[in-house]
């Protein structure tokens, strides 16, 4: 990310900085892999250690699923039915040692604050508006929106109200970055990268609040939520400067990578974290070969799960989705288009299709909870049944 400044900080790090009555805001560096990875300084009217009280809430790891044969699964999200906050509304689907993933029914305002302590969140609103309350200010959320909310941030989000954001969560155990082969040796975006850094934006406004009082803050590390009653409110920051703060890229900004061939899926990469990537499927030209086939060939995952979620449009390879399907298909056995389908794409000229894919580099596992919306019978959709 690109150096960001916002609120009132003093002229040199880690010198004295001092209220109008001679006290000292406390200055806090947030970074990551020690202090070598993206940091920023935030400068605080409170102590920012101050606990009041601390207790264990609850255990937060879903319980997945016994042993089952390998096969391709499609999960329908609009039927899970549970709605709440941001945090107490998340439906489980799939997860690793390196990301739980997962979609949620926001109507309700976070009534507690709330930090991962373990990586990076990212969330894509399929629908809805609303606005994120952080530690380092204010961003407001539509429809497309990818928010990434560093490790260790204080962020509750807030939906419009009357109004329901449904979105797909990543919980990451790592850091959520851009592509590394889309930036230089100082961390700017390249001129072939399919978006830069005038398409991100980051909070949009500061809001500090020197407030004494009893406010609860719940922490995720572990696999355990704790609470953590602080005794003064959380966005106490006047100030910070840095690297490291939440953001947001919305879809649409997105610019495809087309050829005369079908591209592979990694043109469509737009964020990486440790053993996983995101990629945006937006609407695009198809390949302009005389005799190009649009379609995806069929392949086999090399050392990747492929997972889909269907946001909008024509989902041109596939039967029986619809928007807010999830589909899962493992490494070590192919996939590919609907029987088909293949035939139908010759001859057209560009997709509407809207969707978010994750792969990931070790095996996904499937949450007990996510079997009451899973389609039984989506391994067999490619069979082609004699008349």
């Amino acid at each position: 990310m690109y150096y960001r400044q916002m609120g009132e900080i003093p002229r040199k790090r880690h010198t004295m900085f001092k209220k109008d009555d001679g006290s000292l805001y406390r200055e806090q560096v947030m970074g990551t892999r020690g202090f070598s990875g993206a940091q920023s300084i935030l400068y605080h009217h409170n102590i920012p250690t101050e606990v009041v009280k601390s207790t264990l809430v609850a255990r937060c790891l879903p319980e997945y699923e016994e042993q089952q044969s390998l096969r391709h699964r499609h999960f329908f999200t609009n039927l899970a039915g549970d709605y709440g906050d941001a945090l107490n509304g998340r439906y489980y689907i799939t997860g690793n040692q390196d990301l739980l993933i997962g979609t949620a029914n926001v109507t309700d305002p976070m009534q507690s604050f709330y930090r991962n302590g373990d990586g990076d969140e990212l969330f894509y609103i399929h629908y809805g508006s609303g606005r994120v309350e952080t530690m380092f200010g204010t961003l407001f959320y539509r429809p497309g929106d990818y928010l990434i909310i560093p490790i260790g941030t204080i962020f509750r989000i807030i939906p419009q109200e009357q109004e329901t954001t449904k979105m797909l969560f990543i919980e990451s155990f790592s850091q959520i970055t851009t592509p590394k082969r889309y930036r230089n040796e100082f961390g700017q975006l390249l001129e072939h990268s399919p978006f830069c850094e005038r398409d991100i934006r980051g909070p949009e406004v500061m809001e500090t609040y020197d407030e004494k009082g009893e406010f609860e803050l719940l922490t995720k590390s572990r696999g355990m939520i704790s609470s953590h009653i602080l005794g003064h409110h959380p966005f106490d920051v006047v100030g910070w400067d840095g690297y490291l703060y939440p953001w947001a890229f919305n879809i649409e900004d997105f610019e495809p990578i087309t050829g005369r061939v079908h591209q592979p899926p990694p043109v469509h990469q737009t964020f990486e974290g440790h053993n996983f990537v995101v990629c945006s499927f937006v609407p695009r030209l198809y390949d302009y070969h005389p005799e190009s086939i649009p379609a995806p060939y069929y392949h086999s995952n090399v050392n990747s799960d492929e997972l889909l979620y269907y946001v909008k449009g024509n989902f041109m390879s596939r039967k029986g989705v619809t928007e807010g399907s999830i589909t899962l298909h493992p490494g070590g056995i192919p996939h590919g288009p609907h029987p088909g389908k293949t035939e139908a794409s010759i001859g057209k000229k560009e997709t509407l299709e809207l969707a978010v894919m994750i792969d990931t580099f070790h095996p996904l596992k499937i949450v007990q909870a996510a079997h009451k919306i899973e389609d039984p019978d989506y391994m067999y959709s490619w069979h082609e049944k004699k008349s």
